[in-house]
């Protein structure tokens, strides 16, 4: 048994086998209490979505008990960090306070299955993702109306990829966007995350490179809006264009794969 004066001699990874050995309680204390800092990184990359109806402190309290669980449900056997899956919990945990409040209109959520289902017309068609400028052809709308509109669905486009992220994830205890290594499983369960993965790196790949790089900023580096619209030296309404367009995108290709 490892006594409360000795955690510091433990690295997050020892004491984690530990706890996972024996269950003591105390040891999961110490282990949310290291883990504790993931909260507070994903609660303010993702202000953002939850500004108007929640403070920062709520958020977090909800993420030390979303922490919890996954502390406790993570399986060790699995080749995946702890950081990946309990970040993903943190942000599924908050994805779901979200869609609770149900703030998002309904002429939104109506915009966005329009606009998608132009884009996924075009796709169909041309065989290659079309253009922001395509897409408003297609549906008859001005490109200024168009960029409005897709700003005005940008966190629907969010809550949804994480979603079907967070439905991923349940299932196989990883997170696509991580880049870890497959974990060990049934073969069904390899060839289905491997067939996902290889959706997923395609669908990266037909993304335009300024795209590539914002989903690489938030997703990898979890920089907010804000911090990427310094590094870019263009607005924050544009990164939120570009991002919104680049995760409708990606919805499109993965949504057929976790139905």
């Amino acid at each position: 048994m490892v006594h409360a004066m000795a955690y510091e001699e433990y690295t997050n990874e020892d004491l984690l086998a530990e706890y996972k050995r024996c269950g003591d309680n105390k040891m999961k204390q110490e282990l949310v209490l290291r883990y504790s800092y993931l909260v507070k990184a994903i609660a303010m990359q993702m202000r953002g979505i939850y500004i108007n109806f929640a403070e920062i402190d709520d958020i977090i309290n909800e993420g030390i008990i979303a922490l919890m669980g996954a502390i406790e449900k993570f399986d060790i056997s699995k080749n995946v960090k702890l950081e990946t899956y309990a970040s993903l919990r943190i942000k599924g945990t908050i994805v779901d306070l979200v869609r609770k409040q149900d703030w998002i209109p309904r002429s939104v959520r109506k915009k966005a299955k329009e606009i998608d289902k132009a884009a996924m017309d075009l796709y169909e068609k041309n065989g290659v993702m079309p253009e922001d400028s395509e897409v408003a052809e297609y549906m008859k709308m001005s490109l200024d109306k168009y960029y409005k509109t897709v700003g005005a669905m940008n966190l629907y486009n969010v809550i949804s990829l994480d979603s079907i992220v967070t439905e991923f994830q349940d299932s196989f205890n990883v997170m696509p966007l991580s880049g870890q290594s497959d974990t060990e499983g049934s073969p069904i369960e390899s060839l289905q995350k491997k067939e996902l993965n290889k959706v997923l790196i395609e669908a990266i790949n037909d993304l335009s490179d300024r795209e590539k790089l914002i989903i690489s900023l938030y997703y990898r580096k979890e920089l907010s809006m804000k911090e990427i619209s310094n590094i870019l030296e263009v607005s924050e309404p544009r990164v939120s264009q570009l991002h919104s367009s680049a995760i409708r995108k990606l919805r499109i290709a993965l949504q057929p794969y976790v139905n």
